[in-house]
């Protein structure tokens, strides 16, 4: 582990030393959970590019279907076949 050297406020110190005391662990355990908590929630899409995304979806299902029921088995029997052989060079290591 690094040690690195911050400056907060009082009141986001304070806040740390009561959740270290209260839980029973050191100061940077605090710190870290807190950061990793943020990490994750950060990760997530916003309400935002939710909407966006969803509106995106949205619009590609009003654009027309062009591939044939007869294109779409090909491509699923082209998959299929390949996924197939791959198998087949793993049993032959």
């Amino acid at each position: 582990m690094a040690k690195a050297t911050f400056v907060l406020d009082g009141e986001t110190l304070a806040q740390i030393r009561r959740q270290a005391e209260r839980k029973r662990k050191p100061q940077s355990w605090v710190v870290r959970e807190a950061i990793a908590e943020y990490a994750a929630r950060e990760d997530r899409l916003s309400l935002d590019e939710q909407r966006r995304l969803l509106d995106v979806l949205e619009w590609a299902r009003t654009l027309p279907v062009t591939g044939t029921e007869g294109d779409e088995a090909r491509e699923v029997q082209a998959v299929r076949d390949s996924r197939r052989a791959a198998g087949q060079r793993r049993a032959d290591r």
